[in-house]
This record gives structure tokens, sequence and C-alpha cells, in this order.
């Protein structure tokens, strides 16, 4: 029962390492040009920017210490991201 069980722990780290990337979904691209927690503009700020995703959405923020604050809340922040249009129908 010992073998069998490192047997199947085995080719399931196989099978898992054999995923590519582009088997992965893709995260959301960020829409804007400016930190999520500041509203400072990203272009001529000087600031190297800090980029992650969160649940399937990639986020940009002006510099990796306002992850801190956008942890602390981030519904809120995420208000900002603009709506996603609906496909229309019937056309």
């Amino acid at each position: 029962m010992k073998t069998f069980t490192i047997l199947a722990l085995l080719a399931t780290t196989c099978i898992a390492s054999n995923l590519r990337a582009e088997d992965k979904p893709k995260a959301k691209a960020y829409p804007l040009d400016k930190c999520l927690v500041t509203d400072e503009k990203f272009e001529g700020s000087g600031m190297e920017t800090y980029e992650f995703v969160h649940e399937g959405q990639t986020i940009k923020l002006c510099c990796k210490s306002c992850l801190k604050d956008f942890k602390k809340d981030s519904a809120t922040y995420l208000k900002k991201l603009p709506k996603a249009k609906a496909p229309k129908s019937g056309q």
C-alpha cells in the first residue's frame, strides 16, 4: 500500500509539472494608467511599479508599499476598475 501511495504521488507530481503556461488561465489586463491605490500616473513617476494578479485581475500599483493598503481594503480599490462591457446581443 505504501508503494502505491508513493507511485500515485509521483504520477500526480509529473502530471502537474507538465502543465504549460498557455494551459493556465490568463489574468485580465490592467485597464488604468495610474496606481489603483494612490491614483498617481505611472508615466514620469520614476517609481518602479508593482504588478500582481488578484482574483484573475492584473493589478498595478505605483510601488510595493501600496500593497499593504490594497490588502486592507481591496474591495474599495477594485471598485475603481472600469466594468467590462457586456457583449451586444441580437446582432
